[in-house]
């Protein structure tokens, strides 16, 4: 057996995967399964930025292989097709030689949108989020630009290999400064719904959700790991957003907004629609998954809604959202057979405490530090509960799993 050839093709499998934005547990199990098929036993260690991977020879030897993990990505096709080939890996147990050119074709068929569709992608997202949050019709128009104008800001930054940090300060800084004039000349009645529409774009969604199922799975290291990228990433939002309003505030005058708009529950889906559609396409979700992750993204923010209006408080009703969209992606996991990352990832977007961080932003730079303290509390409470109701649903699957598995073995 080769053992070199082995151990490079599961390594380079899990490169792949982290590189995707997949979770640490589905890196280090992917690589474990496809190597424990081969008979081989092996070590793994993963975490956000590093994989190490070692496998015992017959007689004792151990052999190592180590990856630097770069920026990731949020290739969530990529994400179902390599982890399809693991599971395509174990079942067939190919030929070492034959497994790698496995892997080489599943990097060919990797599917992207082109540019326009991904310029679309950002509009859509931050045009549907406008309207979501109270914005009117001319309102998601600015936002969907500013949504757009986000997109070039980031793409150009990444090519000057700009750390993610100071991207974000520089795009959201940019993009509020076209808010407020849009707001300045009247274009837009409520600059502070365009705003908060375009920063959703910016917020680590993808991180905050794969922090929470790798605490569940037990890898509490890259789940830390990940929740203080995500605290950094809110920091850098409101430094730019911060920063943009002030400047705003000399050349223009105060930014104002008219009180927010509240749609029906119908009108609400049909935003929350829009926004999923637009961040299906910039988590790169391609054919079904894009239309049951929107269909999830509408039941989650109808979930809330009506935990609303049944008399549960926000806390509650966010709670009960953020389970009811575990509890569906798991299950479309199941019928699918694709991860559930792809699903809870979208469909739970609508509830990302985006405005929380605007306006906290927004009292602190006015001065108003117990209107700060307040929404601070209230958006980091929001992020707990559900972060819990995420974990809870996740665990309840990953029990079941882990009984039917014990109760195959029994009768086996």
């Amino acid at each position: 057996m080769d053992y070199n050839i082995l151990l490079d093709l599961a390594t380079d499998l899990g490169y792949e995967l982290s590189m995707c934005g997949a979770e640490t547990f589905r890196v280090e199990e992917s690589i474990s399964l496809v190597l424990g098929s081969y008979g081989l036993n092996c070590e793994v260690f993963a975490i956000p930025n590093y994989l190490i991977v070692t496998v015992m020879t017959q007689d004792g030897t151990p052999i190592t292989r180590m990856r630097r993990i770069g920026p990731h990505g949020n290739d969530l096709d990529a994400v179902e097709k390599f982890t399809g080939l693991s599971r395509a890996l174990c079942s067939r147990r190919p030929e070492p030689e034959e497994a790698q050119r496995w892997l080489e074709v599943t990097r060919s068929k990797r599917q992207t949108f082109s540019v326009p569709v991904t310029y679309l992608g950002y509009f859509l997202g931050a045009c549907g989020f406008a309207l979501l949050f109270g914005g009117n019709w001319l309102d998601g128009l600015c936002g969907g630009i500013c949504g757009v104008v986000v997109g070039l800001c980031t793409r150009f930054l990444d090519r000057g290999n700009v750390n993610t940090f100071f991207r974000t300060i520089a795009s959201s800084f940019i993009m509020a400064m076209l808010a407020y004039g849009f707001g300045a000349k009247g274009i837009a009645k409520n600059p502070d719904a365009v705003t908060i529409g375009a920063l959703m774009i910016l917020v680590p969604g993808l991180l905050f959700t794969n922090a929470m199922r790798d605490i569940i799975f037990g890898d509490t290291n890259s789940g830390i790991n990940r929740i203080v990228q995500v605290i950094l990433i809110a920091i850098a939002l409101a430094l730019g957003t911060a920063t943009a309003w002030g400047l705003a505030g000399q050349l223009w005058g105060t930014p104002v907004s008219v009180p927010a708009i509240d749609y029906a529950l119908p009108a609400q889906c049909l935003f929350s629609a829009i926004g999923c559609v637009g961040f299906s396409i910039l988590f790169n979700i391609h054919g079904p998954g894009a239309l049951l992750c929107t269909i999830g993204g509408i039941l989650c923010w109808s979930t809330y809604s009506l935990a609303l209006r049944s008399g549960c408080t926000e806390i509650l009703a966010y709670f009960w959202a953020a389970l009811f969209s575990s509890v569906y992606s798991e299950i479309m996991a199941r019928i699918r057979k694709y991860p559930a990352i792809s699903y809870l990832v979208v469909s739970v977007f609508p509830l990302i405490p985006g405005a929380g961080v605007y306006y906290a932003m927004n009292y602190a730079v006015r001065g108003n530090m117990e209107m700060f303290a307040a929404k601070g509390m209230n958006t980091a409470a929001i992020a707990g509960i559900m972060a819990v109701g995420i974990l809870l649903g996740s665990t309840v699957f990953r029990m079941h799993s882990e009984w039917k598995l014990h109760k195959m073995k029994g009768k086996t």
